[in-house]
């Protein structure tokens, strides 16, 4: 192990981006249906708020993306979880 390499304790944290993905596209389908449901049945102002909590999903999962990329360019190889 050299000293730019950081120790990996057994009882160390992992990182949460999956559980985040997984969140992220929870919220994105979720959303989404509430909206379409909200702007059929009139009520304008919650298809708006459903809709941009939809976007914001979308936001998360283009940065949950980029990071679990990056992560990929420093530990190539490397498997961390199912998803990956």
């Amino acid at each position: 192990m050299t000293r730019s390499q950081p120790r990996r304790r057994v009882n160390a944290a992992y990182s949460a981006l999956n559980l985040r993905l997984t969140l992220a596209i929870f919220g994105l389908v979720t959303m989404t249906v509430f909206a379409v449901l909200a702007f059929w049945a009139g009520i304008a102002w919650l298809g708006v708020v459903c809709a941009v909590l939809a976007v914001v999903a979308v936001v998360d999962l283009v940065v949950i993306q980029r990071r679990r990329a990056a992560r990929h360019q420093e530990e190539p190889g490397v498997r961390h979880s199912l998803f990956e």
